[in-house]
């Protein structure tokens, strides 16, 4: 009842604005924590739904000096709303990106990447050889820190739940380059050790559950290791122990790439090389979409539904 399909007009085209035709926007849990009213970017009513896409340039106003009929681009920050057939929109608002990459990469690449490439850039100066944790690794950014990690010589220890398909899920982890995928149960079993006899304990964790997958996984880290939390899915705070605090000296960050952006407003050039960087190992075939399943944009309601069902790896791509 929240949201519902309608026709509007397309507003009148500026001399900044840019019109653009969507070709396809994934459903992402931000999107739907924005439509539950709990995300902490929320737009006023009534809006369009959806933070990340492509799109293809279909005309510009005559100050735009940097997009051209036919280029394709995706949002610069959030909120844009990506859920519509057609849209106009400030050039600020937008990012170009290659036309030669595939439409699914392209319209997955504002969130799930651009989070995975910062996490494993930002906090930690790993080097080949080093190795990284990380929990929620069938997500959009665990697949992806599965395949820069590995392009980058970066062992992946890779933490996902239990659940029926199992053996399927952790097939295709290893068939995007895990070193190892393991259950939450594992955490907690000697077994472990064994992981540690041929790579070495990470110095970087990364945390999209909270509750006790994280402070299982904290226990793996490296004395003055780093957890960076980006998510929250268990609902569950982050429990750790005094003693790692004290004997271990582990350093606890955050991460949200929507402040990411904001920070670097000013800074294009750190952003150019973040999205030249990914393009390119979608170019050699070294990062692909994650699991997807395309949806027409009538059918919606559908996608929104599946997007929310518990162990469901394929994200939600509207087709507009």
């Amino acid at each position: 009842s929240l949201f519902r399909l309608k026709d509007l007009e397309v507003p009148k085209l500026g001399d900044c604005d840019v019109h653009i035709k969507m070709l396809a926007a994934p459903i992402n849990p931000a999107d739907i924590n924005m439509i539950q009213g709990t995300y902490p970017l929320l737009l006023p009513l009534p809006a369009v739904g959806g933070n990340e896409g492509v799109g293809e340039v279909l005309e510009v106003g005559y100050r735009v000096t940097a997009l051209k009929p036919g280029d394709w681009v995706i949002p610069a920050d959030a909120g844009l709303g990506t859920w519509r057939t057609r849209g106009v929109f400030p050039e600020e608002k937008l990012l170009k990106v290659p036309s030669d990459i595939p439409v699914l990469c392209a319209a997955t690449l504002s969130v799930n990447p651009c989070t995975a490439f910062r996490v494993l850039a930002d906090f930690e100066s790993l080097v080949p050889g080093d190795s990284v944790i990380q929990n929620a690794a069938n997500s959009g950014v665990g697949q992806a820190v599965i395949q820069i990690a590995r392009a980058s010589g970066i062992k992946t220890i890779n933490v996902v739940r239990e659940r029926p398909d199992l053996p399927k899920l952790v097939e295709r982890l290893m068939a995007l380059g895990a070193d190892h995928v393991i259950t939450e149960e594992m955490l907690r079993k000697p077994e472990m050790k064994d992981i540690f006899k041929s790579i070495p304990r990470p110095r970087l964790a990364l945390n999209c559950v909270g509750g006790k997958s994280t402070t299982e996984m904290l226990r793996h880290l490296q004395p003055k290791g780093t957890m960076v939390t980006y998510g929250g899915m268990a609902k569950q705070p982050v429990m750790v122990p005094v003693s790692a605090f004290i004997f271990r000296d582990v350093r606890l960050r955050g991460f949200w790439m929507t402040q990411w952006r904001k920070d670097h407003a000013q800074d294009q050039e750190s952003v150019a090389t973040m999205m030249d960087a990914l393009c390119q190992l979608i170019r050699r075939g070294q990062l692909t979409a994650p699991a997807c399943t395309e949806v027409p944009l009538q059918d919606y309601r559908a996608a929104l539904e599946a997007s929310m069902k518990p162990f469901v790896s394929s994200k939600q791509i509207l087709l507009l």
